[in-house]
């Protein structure tokens, strides 16, 4: 089993996208790690030797901040944009959506479900 990062990469997948299952890796950057170690995409997980892994493991935690690092980091930025009180850290802190959707409908995942709704009952 290849252990990268403190993850456990599933064994039945190709490497491309084993990779991915680090926070931090998506497909890109795991094409361009593989191209740099010189390993094949397509083959499996399980199928890598020893030397590959390590070649792999070496790129990774050289190039990328990856786990938890980049979660820490992502947070300060959050926390960050809070304290000076711009527009972007205001919605963080009001837990709404950042990125400009619309919230009068939608926005469940974000805002949460506040009550159920009620529909117009009858007199």
């Amino acid at each position: 089993m290849a252990r990268i990062s403190g993850v456990d990469l599933p064994r039945d997948k190709r490497v491309e996208i084993g990779l991915t299952y680090i926070y931090g890796i998506g497909l890109s950057s795991s094409q361009k790690i593989l191209n740099q170690a010189q390993v094949d995409g397509g083959i499996r997980v399980k199928d890598l030797s020893t030397e590959d892994v390590t070649k792999i493991r070496n790129i990774v935690t050289k190039d990328f901040k990856v786990e938890g690092a980049l979660r820490t980091d992502i947070n300060i930025n959050i926390k960050r944009l809070m304290d000076i009180g711009c527009y972007r850290g205001l919605r963080h802190r009001r837990k709404l959506p950042s990125r400009g959707q619309r919230t009068h409908t939608n926005a469940r995942t974000r805002r949460g479900r506040r009550g159920a709704t009620v529909g117009g009952k009858k007199k």
